[in-house]
């Protein structure tokens, strides 16, 4: 059996089984990425802090290529790339340092359609009286409503937050016009782009943004590692963590995290190009198996492998019964689930409560073909039909 094998068959039986179409809550880790962490943890196992001997050296030569990796496709400087545990500790780290370096409490803006780890953590900062929410709307698009965050800025403004591209329907936002906008009003910005990472154009060196975030299990690396890339970030700076010591670098994370960037680069692209294609192929022929199929969110400025759609008249969580085993996809965000209570993006949007019960997510990835998006859609059709042939007369439409 030779290193592959044991990967390239459980990926097979995984898909013998279930059709994977949820890339946005996460991504299989590509084994071109795998091989590095693994060879980082069996062969170049040191400690990147510990440079006193080879192995400490070679590790921490590892780091610093990550680095260089990271600030190659987002156009960062290499120094400006501080690896974390994921996305939700680099943004607890921004959030935190921007509380540090201002006068309390902080004047947070935030489009109510971002990740809940950004309000979560805003509002638990607002909870201390270390800040203050000011919220922006959204359309029905879920795209940025430009009157009120002019509104927001014009009350003072600190730091906005503003993902690249939504999780749940898709939505890619004007992030250059909003950190000019915002650096006219004197104030920062902190951008998600977890989702957006290798799918759309980014360039921080040209954005201006203060802090960007990123994570590698959305980009075919392993769950476990982020990185927060800021021009202005120091830990010394950060709000309850003075001084606080460096821990020993996740060196496996942080190489296989830094090799997804370098593959995002060189084919991110072209394969954006193909899931969107893919991704149409799926719309159009839902819209022709589905009556009454509505698409969410901004048709025309969308991530290329995100369809958000809704059925009214089919529960979701029905719909998705029928479909376990077959098809993986989901109602929305998986920081969401279990949470019985409906998305706030699309609360935020204003649509209404069928198109909300009956939403579903899916997202195609790197290993998604042709046959697979036929499959999907006879599915996902007969599923959404059955729940509501079965429903009639029961439900609203």
């Amino acid at each position: 059996m030779n290193e592959h094998s044991l990967i390239d068959w459980q990926a097979a039986a995984l898909r013998s089984t279930a059709l994977y179409l949820d890339h946005h809550a996460t991504t299989p880790v590509d084994p071109r990425v795998a091989e590095v962490a693994i060879r980082m943890m069996v062969e170049e196992f040191g400690n990147a802090n510990g440079v006193e001997n080879i192995h400490g050296e070679r590790a921490a030569s590892a780091v610093a290529q990550a680095r260089d990796r990271v600030g190659q496709l987002l156009g960062a400087e290499p120094g400006d790339v501080y690896f974390t545990s994921g996305s939700t500790e680099a943004i607890q780290l921004a959030i935190s340092h921007s509380i540090g370096t201002h006068r309390a409490p902080l004047r947070i803006a935030i489009s109510r359609v971002e990740h809940k780890a950004v309000i979560d953590t805003a509002l638990h900062a607002q909870r201390l009286g270390m800040a203050e929410i000011l919220w922006i709307d959204v359309d029905d698009k879920a795209q940025i409503e430009q009157s009120s965050l002019r509104s927001a800025l014009a009350g003072g403004v600190d730091l906005v937050c503003v993902m690249a591209a939504n999780n749940e329907v898709g939505t890619i936002y004007p992030i250059g016009e909003i950190v000019r906008t915002a650096s006219e009003h004197g104030a920062d910005v902190l951008i998600d782009a977890t989702q957006a990472i290798g799918r759309m154009p980014l360039n921080l060196e040209e954005l201006g943004a203060a802090y960007v975030i990123l994570s590698g299990h959305k980009i075919y690396g392993p769950k476990g590692i982020g990185a927060l890339i800021s021009p202005v970030f120091e830990y010394s700076s950060v709000f309850g963590l003075q001084g606080a010591h460096h821990p020993t670098p996740n060196v496996s994370g942080i190489a296989a995290l830094g090799f997804a960037c370098e593959l995002m680069e060189l084919e991110g692209e072209a394969e954006s190009r193909r899931l969107k294609h893919l991704r149409d192929q799926l719309q159009e022929r839902l819209l022709s198996l589905v009556p009454g199929l509505i698409v969410n969110g901004d048709e025309n400025t969308r991530l290329p492998h995100n369809l958000h759609i809704s059925a009214p008249g089919a529960l979701n969580d029905v719909v998705l019964s029928r479909l376990r085993g077959k098809i993986s996809i989901s109602t929305g965000s998986a920081c969401n689930t279990g949470a019985q209570e409906p998305s706030h993006v699309l609360r935020a949007m204003r649509l209404p409560d069928p198109h909300i019960d009956s939403c579903l997510r899916i997202g195609l990835g790197r290993t998604t073909t042709a046959a697979d998006v036929e499959r999907a859609a006879v599915e996902i059709a007969e599923a959404i039909n059955d729940v509501r042939s079965s429903f009639s007369g029961v439900l609203d439409v």
